[in-house]
Formats: C-alpha cells, sequence, structure tokens
C-alpha cells in the first residue's frame, strides 16, 4: 500500500471533513441503529455550523488520513473544556479515530491513534482517554492492544436512543 499521510484539518477542509465523517459513522454504526436515529445524528453531529465551531475551538483538532491525497480516515481531539466528559486539564480526549470500512485493517486507524499520543505527549498530557460504544468489540480490542484500560462508563444519545459507552484511558510515560 502506498505511503498514508497525517494532515491537520482547516476550516477549508470542511467538506470534506463532513463527508468523511458522515459516511465513516454511517458505515461503522447504520446496521446497529434505526434509520430515524442515524438520520438524525449525522445531520446534528455533522453540520457545517456544527464542524466549524468545533474547527474552530483552540481545544480541538482534527487530522485526516490521507492516501493520495484523498481522506481515508480521520482523527479528533480534545483537550481542556472541550472534551466532552472529563474536561481534566492534564489529558487529551480521542474523540473519534475513524477509518473508511474499504480500509479496515490497513493499520490507517493506527497511524491516526499514534498521532493523537505524539500529539497528547508534545502538550504534555498525563493521559489520554476515550468513550467507545460498548457493542464495538473490533474498536474495545484495537485500544486494549494499544494499552487502553476501562475505568467508567457514560451514556451517548444515538438520536433517541441511550447507548453506554466505556470510558476508557491510557497513562502517557512522560
Amino acid at each position: 500500500m502506498e505511503t498514508i499521510a497525517i494532515k491537520q484539518v482547516t476550516i477549508n477542509d470542511l467538506s470534506t471533513l463532513q463527508r468523511i465523517g458522515r459516511q465513516t459513522f454511517a458505515e461503522t454504526f447504520s446496521s446497529s441503529n434505526s434509520e430515524e436515529n442515524m438520520t438524525k445524528y449525522l445531520e446534528e453531529g455533522f453540520s457545517p455550523e456544527k464542524l466549524i465551531s468545533e474547527l474552530n475551538s483552540e481545544g480541538s483538532q482534527f487530522y485526516f488520513a490521507l492516501l493520495n491525497n484523498e481522506a481515508i480516515g480521520y482523527l479528533k481531539l480534545n483537550t481542556g473544556q472541550s472534551q466532552t466528559e472529563l474536561r481534566d486539564e492534564t489529558a487529551v480526549e480521542i474523540e473519534r479515530i475513524y477509518v473508511l470500512s474499504a480500509y479496515h485493517g490497513k493499520k490507517v486507524g493506527q497511524l491516526l491513534y499514534d498521532k493523537a499520543i505524539e500529539v497528547a505527549k508534545r502538550s504534555g498530557a498525563e493521559y489520554v482517554w476515550l468513550g467507545v460504544w460498548e457493542e464495538n468489540p473490533r474498536a474495545i480490542r484495537f485500544y486494549e492492544k494499544n494499552g487502553f484500560v476501562a475505568f467508567d462508563k457514560h451514556i451517548f444519545k444515538l438520536g433517541e436512543e441511550e447507548q453506554t459507552d466505556l470510558m476508557m484511558k491510557k497513562i502517557l510515560k512522560l
């Protein structure tokens, strides 16, 4: 496989971010959720207004995995008050690592994960945390393989449905 580049997303990449965000989320979760809940979440969660706000937030960063200049996956990190839950100044949240299903098993998620750890260490974070749907064993295995341990649970709302995410974290060796 050709080399995959990791590039920070800017406001100029809005339409690509919206497209890959919606496509990867739908590929990952549409078989497990109602069409109504998926449609509602995709419209709200990836609206231009929401993405512009997140891109302009100093506490959030997005990165693309690019193959031949095409986005095949992306990463979203949050620090400080931009974190969805803990809002711990000593932590970085990995809110999203999503890869197009055609590229699963090709180490794209690992490259995005490695970028997240690099950014977290550079920022001086003591640990990295994330939430992962309890019914997504593939993602849970990926994070466990990378040294994450579950420490809590929280509710994630998808449309009208409440789902349980495992909260996992990894202490960084500074």
